[in-house]
C-alpha cells in the first residue's frame, strides 16, 4: 500500500510540473515574461483565482480552458493576474530630473515638438509624473507635447486611463503641485484625487506586448521610460526589446531603466551614463 501511495504522490506532482511548464510556457509565449521555478508558487496562486473565478475544478482543467479559448481573452486575464505592477508618483527623482533637462536644453535650441514614452506604465503613476514635471519645466512655454503610455495589463490600463488615486497613492507629490494637478473628488471618507485635463491631455494610454516587435511606432523618442520590467525578460528578449527601443529614440535622447537593470551585454549605440540612465549615440 505504501509503495501504491507514493506511485499516487509521485504521478501527482509530475501533474502539477506539467501544469507548471504549460501555464508558464503561455505566460512566456505571450507576455516574454520568464517564470523561473521560484515563482511556482505565485504562478499557482494567480492561475488559482482565475479558475476559480472560472467555476472551474482543477488546473489542469483551466490550463485546457487556456489552451482552447480561440478569443484570447483568458491569457490576457491571465497575464493580468501575473503581471506585477508595482509604481508609485515621482519614483526615482532623478530620472525626472533628466526629463526636465531635456526640456530645458531643447527650449533654449528653439524646439517646441517633445515625444516621450513611458513603456511600462502600469496604473498610469508614471506618465502623469512626466507630464507634471513638463509642465513644471516649460513655465507656460507653448509646447507640442505627447507621452506615449502602453502597458501589457488591461486592468492596470483600465485604471490609469480613469486617472484618480487615493491619499495614500499622493503622498510622494508635493502639495504644492498637489493643488494645481490634481482635483480633490469624493467625500471625507473616501477622499480622492482626479488628474486635471491639463496633465491628462498630454498623455495617450494603450494597450502594448512589448515582446511584439517591432513596435507599431515610428518615432523619434527624446526619452523612453522602461523602467523594472526587462527583468522579467531573457536575455534574448531583452535583446530585441533593446533594439527597438534604439530605433525609436532620437540620437542623444535618453532611456532610463530601473536601478536593478542595466544594458550589459547589449553592443548597440547606448552610451552608459550613470547608473540607470543610458543616451542613445
Amino acid at each position: 500500500m505504501e509503495q501504491r501511495a507514493g506511485r499516487r504522490e509521485s504521478a501527482g506532482t509530475r501533474a502539477l510540473d506539467e501544469v507548471f511548464d504549460c501555464l508558464r510556457n503561455i505566460v512566456y509565449q505571450k507576455s516574454g515574461i520568464a517564470l523561473g521555478d521560484n515563482k511556482r508558487a505565485l504562478l499557482f496562486a494567480r492561475a488559482g483565482k482565475r479558475m476559480r473565478a472560472l467555476g472551474l475544478s482543477d488546473m489542469p482543467e483551466y490550463v485546457r480552458y487556456l489552451l482552447e479559448d480561440t478569443s484570447g481573452n483568458e491569457v490576457v486575464k491571465l497575464i493580468d493576474a501575473v503581471s506585477i505592477n508595482v509604481t508609485s508618483f515621482f519614483r526615482e527623482p532623478d530620472h525626472f530630473a533628466v526629463l526636465s533637462e531635456v526640456i530645458t536644453r531643447g527650449l533654449k535650441q528653439g524646439f517646441r515638438k517633445f515625444r516621450f514614452w513611458s513603456a511600462a506604465c502600469s496604473t498610469g503613476e508614471e506618465p502623469y509624473s512626466m507630464a507634471i514635471q513638463i509642465l513644471e519645466t516649460a513655465k507656460g512655454a507653448r509646447l507640442d507635447v505627447k507621452i506615449l503610455a502602453t502597458d501589457i495589463s488591461t486592468q492596470a490600463l483600465a485604471k490609469a486611463r480613469a486617472g484618480t488615486y487615493g491619499e495614500e497613492a499622493l503622498k510622494p507629490v508635493p502639495p504644492a503641485l498637489r493643488q494645481l494637478y490634481f482635483d480633490r473628488v469624493g467625500g471625507d471618507q473616501e477622499c480622492c484625487y482626479a488628474v486635471k485635463p491639463a496633465v491628462r491631455d498630454l498623455v495617450l494610454f494603450k494597450r502594448l506586448n512589448l515582446t511584439s516587435v517591432p513596435f507599431p511606432m515610428r518615432g523619434p523618442m527624446d526619452v523612453i521610460f522602461c523602467r523594472n520590467v526587462m527583468i522579467y525578460f531573457d536575455g534574448l528578449t531583452r535583446m530585441k526589446v533593446l533594439g527597438e527601443m534604439e530605433r525609436l529614440l532620437v540620437p542623444g535622447g535618453y532611456l532610463m531603466v530601473g536601478h536593478a537593470e542595466s544594458l550589459i551585454g547589449f553592443t548597440g549605440k547606448f552610451r552608459f551614463v550613470r547608473p540607470s540612465v543610458y543616451m542613445r549615440q
